[in-house]
């Protein structure tokens, strides 16, 4: 990604064994794979879930960042 926020909503039809199928173009701009792990976590009225990704995978994510604000005193 390239760091600015992109929401898209799709509607999906949950199966009578709780299961939901990502829509495929989703899981290709996601770059997501068969058996790959999610974390699932409810947050206040709503489902979010977050792919989960190996180590190797994000190095570098976090370039470009910002880095210049100031710390509290105990963190030093």
């Amino acid at each position: 990604m390239s760091g600015r926020k992109v929401i898209e909503m799709k509607a999906v039809t949950i199966s009578s064994k709780f299961q939901v199928v990502i829509p495929k173009d989703i899981r290709d701009q996601m770059h997501l794979c068969p058996g790959q792990k999610m974390q699932v976590i409810r947050y206040e009225d709503r489902i979010v879930m977050i792919p989960e990704r190996r180590i190797a995978d994000m190095c570098g994510f976090l370039r470009g960042m910002d880095s210049s604000f100031v710390r509290e005193g105990d963190r030093v």
